[in-house]
């Protein structure tokens, strides 16, 4: 079953109450290729940006997953950003219990130990992503997906050195507002929306190997998905 699936109820008979405030929403001319969207609201009409002055990230979201790529030790990065500087500057590995969604997704027993890497990366000096990866312990024990480093490729290489690369992956995403430890670390201003984008990675026997939370800077993104018909 799919991550919002669980995490927001099957179908679509979900209904919540919305208290909609009278906002005026207003789009100033920026140069381009940069985002400029803002908002003003109620009687103050204070405009608060939702982007900065950043290029955007064209996040290709078929091409950066293609084996091609990771599988020749290159960052699934690399087909986003060219030449632009990326960095990780944090990172943090452990090994923790599984909730009862990520189990669910993972199709494992609740509890069951998972290790988990969260990351930090930054784009040309800003923030844009953070991401939780949850990997069964029995399989990357002992590997260097347990290191900070994980070496050329990544994690999906590491994996097929394990002999469970990822043949298959779904992605889900929808877009919300963050919570505050979020927007603090993506240094968001106030109102700006994020992207809640999860993926979920399977093993040429369809064993869930990974899944990835992620949360976007909305600003910051496109997100790219060109495929044949």
């Amino acid at each position: 079953m799919g991550f919002y699936r669980r995490t927001l109820g099957v179908g679509h008979g979900l209904r919540r109450r919305v208290r909609v405030r009278r906002t005026v929403v207003c789009v100033r001319h920026r140069p381009r290729g940069t985002c400029g969207v803002g908002h003003m609201n109620g009687q103050n009409m204070e405009r608060t940006p939702f982007a900065r002055d950043f290029r955007p990230i064209r996040r290709r979201g078929i091409e950066r997953l293609a084996r091609a790529g990771w599988g020749a030790g290159r960052s699934v990065w690399a087909a986003d950003i060219g030449g632009r500087e990326l960095a990780v500057d944090s990172v943090e590995v452990s090994h923790e219990p599984a909730s009862a969604v990520v189990a669910g997704v993972m199709g494992l027993d609740e509890a069951v130990s998972l290790c988990v890497r969260r990351r930090r990366f930054v784009l040309d000096g800003k923030p844009v992503l953070l991401s939780t990866s949850y990997l069964p312990t029995d399989l990357v024990a002992n590997s260097p997906i347990t290191e900070s480093d994980t070496g050329p490729g990544g994690i999906y290489a590491r994996l097929a050195d394990l002999g469970h690369a990822p043949a298959r992956f779904r992605e889900e995403l929808r877009s919300r507002m963050p919570t505050q430890p979020e927007a603090e670390r993506l240094e968001l201003p106030p109102g700006a929306p994020v992207i809640h984008l999860a993926r979920t990675a399977f093993d040429p026997e369809g064993r869930v190997v990974e899944l990835n939370e992620m949360v976007l800077d909305s600003a910051a993104y496109v997100l790219e998905y060109d495929f044949e018909a």
